[in-house]
C-alpha cells in the first residue's frame, strides 16, 4: 500500500466545483472528491507556506516545531514524517516544493554534515529527495531552488541566466518586450514556457516518473505543486481562458475599513492589500489565478488516468489538500495572511483505496480537521503504532471509515508577523507579534496580543464581515473561547521524548532501584512492598 499526497499552493478551497465553485470547471479534482471523502472544515495550522507546511510534515502546532515564518529553520532533531515512516519501512519521497529551510547552525553545532545521510534528510525535512522545486530567482532568499526544472528547460531549448524566470515567470508584451510576471498588469499575458513544458506539467511528469521508478518497497510520495502561488503567470491557453466576468464577487464590506482594530487599520494599508483592494487589479489577476488552476486541474486528470490505468487506484491513497489560500482583495486585503476562511481553511480530499473505506465514497464530513492530521493519518494507514506524545493532530482513518469518534471541538492555527509591514504601524514589538485562531466551527476567536480579540459569527455572517470583537454583547462568547486558547496553551507540546506508557511505568516503579526517598525505617520500605538493601541493617 502506498500514498500519494498531492499538495497545491496557495489555493483557496472555493476556487474547486467539489466546493461549490460555479465560476470555474474542476472536473478531476471533483472527480477525485467522488472516489474518496471531502472534508468541509479542514484549517492549516497557519496561513503562510513555510510554518504551515512544518506542520504538515511533522503533525505538529507551529508553537511547537517552532518555525513560525517563512525562511525560519525547522530546528535539527524535530521528528518529521519521514523520519517515523522509514521506522516501519515505508519510503517517505518528495516530489516538488517544501519550503523547508535547514537548521544549518543547529546541524554544525551537533556535528552533522549537510552532506551525510543524515544531513541531507535533515536539511529536506525527512524528505528522500527525488526532485525539489520551489522556485529560484534572482535573489539570495534562502531555499528558493528549482535547478532541475533550469535544466529542463534548457534541454528544451530554453535557455537563459535563469531559465524559470525568464521563460515560466516571464511574458511577451504586444511590442515583443519581455514582461515580468511580479508585475500584477501582466496577469493577463501568456507566460513564454508552452503549457507542455510548465512548472505543473513537468512537476506532474516527475511524480509519474517517481511511481513508475517504485519497486516493491510501500512508499509516500509528496507531489507538491508551486502554482497556483505567485507569479500569478500561466501559460498560454490558460492565460485566456477566464475573464473578470468570470469572477466570483469580491467578498468585501466598507464597514471592514472603518474598523477600531489597529492592526486591521495597518493590515489594510500594506502595498498588497492596497493593490488587490483595486477593482482592476483584482480583474486583472483572479482570472490568471484560475487559469494556472484549470492547468492544474487538467494535469491532475492526466496523473489520475494514470494511476487508472496502471492499477495503482487499487493499492494507492490519494490525499489532495493545499498549505493556504489566497485573499485575492477579499477584506481588502491580499495575498495569502490572517484567518479568514479564504486564507486559513483550505480543500481536503482524501481517497482510501481500501474496503472499510467504501461506504463513505463521494461523501463530506464536516468534522474539524487540522492539517497535523494528515501524519498520523499516514502513520495509520501503513499500520505504525500511534505516536501521540509526538504527534498532536489526530487520524482520519476512523472518519474515513465511516465511524464517528470522539473528536476536536476546536481548530487552531497561528500567525507570526512579526516580518509583516503592519507591525511598525501598529506599534507592536517583534515578540508580541502573533495572533491565535480557535474556530469552533461557528464562532471564530482571534487572540490578537496587545489588542483587543476578533470574534465572527459564521453562522450568521458565513463571509466573516463582522467583527463582533469590542461588542459587550459577545463577552460570553468570547470569554468561551479565551478560555478554550488557555486551554490548548496551557497542554504539553515539549514533551516528547517519552511516550506516555513509559511515564506510567514510572509512576508505577516510583524511584528509580535502589533509590529510597521518605522511608523512616526499614519496617516501612516492607510495608511498601520494597527490600531493604543487602547493605542496610536494622
Amino acid at each position: 500500500m502506498n500514498v500519494l499526497w498531492i499538495m497545491a499552493d496557495q489555493l483557496r478551497f472555493d476556487y474547486l466545483g467539489c466546493y461549490g465553485a460555479s465560476h470555474i470547471d474542476t472536473p478531476n479534482l471533483d472527480w477525485l472528491a467522488s472516489q474518496g471523502m471531502r472534508f468541509n472544515k479542514a484549517y492549516v495550522q497557519s496561513p503562510v507556506c513555510g510554518p504551515s507546511r512544518m506542520s504538515f510534515y511533522t503533525g505538529r502546532y507551529v508553537r511547537s516545531h517552532g518555525a513560525t515564518w517563512n525562511g525560519f529553520p525547522l530546528r535539527v532533531g524535530e521528528p518529521t514524517l519521514g523520519e517515523h515512516l522509514r521506522e516501519v519501512g515505508v519510503k517517505c519521497a518528495l516530489v516538488g516544493k517544501t519550503h523547508m529551510i535547514p537548521d544549518r547552525a543547529g546541524m554544525a553545532r551537533l556535528g552533522i554534515e549537510p552532506e551525510s545521510t543524515i544531513g541531507a534528510l535533515v536539511s529536506e525535512c525527512g524528505f528522500e529527495v527525488f526532485v525539489r522545486d520551489d522556485g529560484t530567482n534572482h535573489s539570495d532568499y534562502p531555499g528558493r531552488h528549482a535547478e532541475d526544472y533550469d535544466q529542463y528547460l534548457r534541454d528544451h531549448g530554453m535557455d537563459g541566466d535563469n531559465p524559470w524566470e525568464e521563460w515560466a515567470n516571464t511574458a511577451i508584451g504586444p511590442d515583443g518586450e519581455w514582461r515580468s510576471g511580479w508585475l500584477l498588469e501582466n496577469a493577463p499575458l501568456a507566460a513564454r514556457v508552452p503549457k507542455e513544458h510548465s512548472e505543473t506539467a513537468w512537476l506532474t511528469t516527475r511524480g509519474i516518473e517517481f511511481i513508475e521508478a517504485q519497486g516493491d518497497q510501500p512508499w509516500l510520495c509528496h507531489l507538491s505543486y508551486i502554482k497556483p502561488h505567485w507569479p500569478y503567470l500561466a501559460p498560454a491557453p490558460y492565460n485566456a481562458m477566464y475573464g473578470a466576468d468570470d469572477l466570483p464577487p469580491v467578498n468585501r464590506h466598507a464597514r471592514e475599513r472603518q474598523t477600531d482594530h489597529p492592526l486591521m487599520q495597518a493590515w489594510t494599508s500594506m502595498r498588497v492589500s492596497q493593490s488587490f483592494s483595486r477593482d482592476e487589479v483584482r480583474d486583472m489577476v483572479g482570472p490568471a489565478y484560475m487559469g494556472l488552476i484549470k492547468e492544474l486541474d487538467d494535469q491532475l486528470g492526466r496523473l489520475f488516468s494514470y494511476l487508472s490505468e496502471s492499477g495503482r487506484m487499487d493499492d494507492t491513497m490519494i490525499v489532495f489538500c493545499s498549505d493556504h489560500g489566497d485573499n485575492m482583495g477579499d477584506h481588502w486585503i491580499g495575498e495569502k495572511d490572517l484567518f479568514y476562511d479564504c486564507s486559513a481553511r483550505i480543500p481536503l480530499l482524501v481517497y482510501d483505496p481500501r474496503r472499510p473505506a467504501d461506504a463513505t465514497r463521494g461523501a463530506t464530513s464536516d468534522s474539524l480537521v487540522e492539517g497535523i492530521d494528515l501524519t498520523p493519518t499516514f502513520l495509520d494507514f501503513f499500520g505504525a503504532a500511534p505516536k501521540p506524545h509526538i504527534l498532536e493532530g489526530r487520524s482520519l482513518q476512523p472518519i474515513l471509515h465511516g465511524e464517528n469518534p470522539d473528536w476536536r471541538s476546536y481548530a487552531v492555527s497561528e500567525y507570526d508577523y512579526a516580518t509583516r509591514d503592519a507591525r511598525r504601524p501598529a506599534g507592536v514589538d517583534q515578540a508580541d507579534a502573533r495572533l491565535v485562531m480557535i474556530f469552533d466551527g461557528r464562532w471564530k476567536y482571534i487572540h490578537a496580543e496587545t489588542f483587543r480579540p476578533m470574534l465572527f459569527d459564521l453562522q450568521t455572517d458565513p463571509g466573516e464581515l463582522n467583527d463582533l470583537g469590542a461588542d459587550p454583547a459577545y463577552t460570553h462568547e468570547i470569554e468561551r473561547l479565551r478560555e478554550a486558547h488557555f486551554d490548548w496553551a496551557r497542554r504539553h507540546h515539549a514533551r516528547i521524548t517519552l511516550p506516555a506508557e513509559t511515564i506510567e511505568k514510572m509512576t508505577d516503579a516510583r524511584e528509580p532501584p535502589g533509590i529510597l526517598i521518605g522511608y523512616k525505617d526499614t519496617d516501612e520500605l516492607v510495608e511498601d512492598g520494597l527490600n531493604p538493601p543487602d547493605h542496610v541493617r536494622h
